[in-house]
């Protein structure tokens, strides 16, 4: 997994058919997404359960692209090695899940996985100030985590400013999560951001039958990203 700044689209599979999830993944795949964005939930950390690493290590084999892991679970350093032995490409912690991010991001790093920290809409940039030797991506939240298809909030905008002038020219990814969509994406990336996790924006309307309909959501979203329709 190499590093650059193009602008990835990162379907969040919260929104895909959940009984159909090899086949929703290959058909977002041939439709342009770039990585596949798997939301790990708890019940405690946030209110809403989705995965584990049993569903993650099942999937994999049908993910060809890049598999981006989003832990909004706590605790979650006894599950690093579950889910980077599943086959997790990327690794994303919460930086407010408990009070050793350091030794959480070290674990993520030593399991062979690159290492994201996220940030819930009411944690300021500051919070990963002394992180960014330790990271490959931050996520900022644009909406409270738990449930896909809420509203953006813009007040992030803000801090993705913050965190790209903080990042400067370091090899680290600024990944969006929440509310994105053709309306809500260039704010996004105008601010320094290349990854962009979309969920009912990428999945609305369309299904294994018809996956053109995925095909056409991703390139909207990343034509407006890449400023297309300015």
């Amino acid at each position: 997994m190499s590093f650059d700044r193009t602008i990835k689209i990162a379907p969040s599979i919260l929104s895909a058919d959940f009984a159909n999830f090899g086949q929703e993944i290959q058909a977002i795949e041939a439709q342009g997404a770039d990585w596949v964005h798997v939301d790990v939930m708890d019940g405690h950390f946030v209110p809403n359960l989705t995965f584990g690493p049993a569903m993650c290590k099942a999937i994999r084999p049908h993910i060809k692209t890049v598999m981006d892991v989003h832990l909004m679970i706590a605790p979650v350093d006894p599950y690093i090695e579950a889910f980077a032995e599943a086959g997790a490409d990327v690794i994303t912690a919460h930086v407010e899940a408990g009070p050793h991010i350091h030794r959480t991001l070290q674990a993520i790093r030593a399991n062979g996985a690159k290492a994201g920290v996220a940030l819930n809409p009411g944690t300021p940039a500051s919070a990963v100030e002394y992180l960014l030797d330790m990271v490959d991506l931050i996520c900022v939240m644009t909406v409270n985590p738990g449930f896909g298809g809420q509203k953006f909030i813009h007040s992030q905008v803000e801090k993705v400013k913050e965190l790209s002038r903080m990042i400067g020219s370091r090899p680290i990814h600024i990944e969006i999560d929440g509310g994105i969509d053709p309306t809500t994406a260039p704010l996004m990336t105008d601010a320094g951001a290349d990854v962009l996790v979309a969920g009912s924006a990428v999945f609305k309307g369309g299904s294994v039958e018809t996956p053109e309909i995925y095909g056409q959501n991703i390139r909207a979203i990343r034509e407006a990203a890449n400023g297309v329709y300015a």
